[in-house]
């Protein structure tokens, strides 16, 4: 069984920064995309920033030049360093997977539980 994990949600003031981290557990052959999303009360899940095997990152608008999103693919782990929070970033921030179990299994999309990073004074 796949899992991802994600660690680092947190209270924290506007203009702080933040890392939230996230490993892939269980058999997989390989991890094309690894990446975030968030979730704000309500409004729709929305991609914050993902990274391809090649390397490849897209953001989101909102967030290119405050985070930064990399990763590790031989530890199977993808990070989001967040810098100059605001209000409007506050959601449950979700990790992404775009992976195959074998060499043979298409790609198939894996999400974390979801951590919450809350910003406010």
């Amino acid at each position: 069984q796949v899992q991802l994990r994600e660690y680092g949600g947190d209270l924290v003031q506007p203009g702080g920064s933040l890392e939230l981290s996230c490993a892939a557990a269980g058999l997989l052959f390989k991890i094309n995309v690894m990446g975030w999303y968030r979730q704000a009360p309500g409004k729709q899940r929305e991609l914050v920033a993902t990274v391809d095997s090649d390397s490849r990152i897209e953001y989101a608008d909102s967030v290119r030049g405050r985070f930064t999103v990399s990763r590790d693919s031989a530890k199977r782990t993808v990070f989001l360093q967040m810098h100059a929070l605001n209000s409007e970033d506050t959601a449950v921030y979700y990790c992404y997977a775009l992976a195959q179990r074998t060499i043979v299994s298409p790609s198939v999309v894996y999400w974390g539980q979801g951590t919450q990073v809350t910003v406010s004074p």
